[in-house]
């Protein structure tokens, strides 16, 4: 790997101590800004399926880091709705909240080691430049001194190709310098920004996979390159399809995604099943919760969703519970 400007990788960074990962430790980590959708099952399904598939760890973390957008109430509701349906993950759900100082040390690291600046930009700065797939490039106004009061951290990028093998969606490739440009690492209001807090929470708990949906397709270079600056290990990488709504939009709070509904999962749990294409038979939506569980480990097959970017969301599951 190039350093950014001549810079050397700063090798591993004391944030705290990793746990020791089994085998395999994979995560579902929502965050609680609203109710699970059925995009979010879909996640939580192919994630959990995936580590009992290698007899691995499965974490829930809540990732909080964001309290304006946040919904009062959301990470209970989240965590009751997933009992609800029957997973059981190991240990007890962690908060990326609580994480801050870990993920202050390594922001402070990278700035010490020259591989991030303080950027005193604003967003109407910003307004004319040209946008990349992540939102605006940054142009690297500050990369040579900023001495305001308010600012923004940024880590220095390079053009050198960020590449990765996606075990559903296959070879991918990122010039992060022209396509993204130094990105945010601490927010103006001093809040971690998200790509900066799940490369040290995934550090920390020791993650060896990351299950997700291919809305994050995207972040995954920018994760890659705070991971080799880190000096911290890559875990591998799945994208699953993003479902999507009858406009062909990701479903979300802001396209009024309906919530799963915690009362009768079954129906659901089995429609998600054969959304990610596992072909459950009928009479598995009559059986017991555990029954349904039960023939998923057995049957998941994750590469039924090779190189598949959406899944249609079914009608009922868009129906108000």
């Amino acid at each position: 790997m190039n350093s950014p400007s001549g810079s050397s990788a700063t090798g591993t960074i004391a944030t705290g101590k990793p746990m020791r990962a089994a085998q395999y430790t994979g995560r579902f980590a929502p965050s609680p800004t609203g109710p699970l959708h059925f995009g979010s099952l879909l996640a939580a399904v192919a994630s959990y399926l995936e580590a009992r598939r290698h007899g691995g760890r499965w974490l829930v973390r809540i990732e909080d880091i964001d309290p304006p957008r946040e919904e009062t109430g959301a990470a209970k509701l989240i965590l009751q709705t997933m009992e609800a349906y029957g997973f059981e993950w190991d240990g007890d759900a962690s908060f990326q909240s609580a994480n801050r100082e870990a993920q202050d040390n390594a922001a402070h690291a990278l700035l010490e080691a020259g591989v991030a600046y303080r950027c005193g930009c604003s967003r109407r700065d910003l307004a004319d430049e040209p946008q990349g797939p992540l939102g605006t490039v940054y142009p690297g106004n500050c990369r040579n001194g900023f001495n305001g009061e308010e600012f923004a951290i940024r880590v220095r990028t390079d053009n050198e190709p960020i590449e990765f093998e996606d075990r559903l969606q296959g070879q991918q490739a990122q010039n992060l310098e022209s396509e993204s440009g130094d990105f945010v690492i601490v927010r103006r209001d001093g809040l971690i920004a998200y790509q900066l807090a799940v490369v040290v929470d995934d550090y920390l708990q020791g993650i060896t996979e990351v299950v997700r949906g291919i809305d994050l397709m995207d972040s995954t270079p920018r994760q890659i390159w705070l991971q080799r600056l880190l000096g911290y290990p890559t875990p591998a990488y799945m994208h699953i399809p993003v479902a999507v709504n009858a406009l062909g939009q990701k479903l979300s709070k802001s396209t009024a995604a309906t919530p799963i509904p915690a009362g009768e999962p079954r129906k659901m749990l089995v429609a998600a099943l054969a959304a990610l294409g596992q072909r459950p038979p009928d009479d598995l939506r009559a059986g017991k919760l555990s029954d349904i569980w039960s023939w998923a480990t057995r049957s998941w097959n994750p590469q039924a969703l090779t190189g598949q970017k959406t899944i249609d969301t079914p009608n009922f599951t868009m129906a108000r519970p």
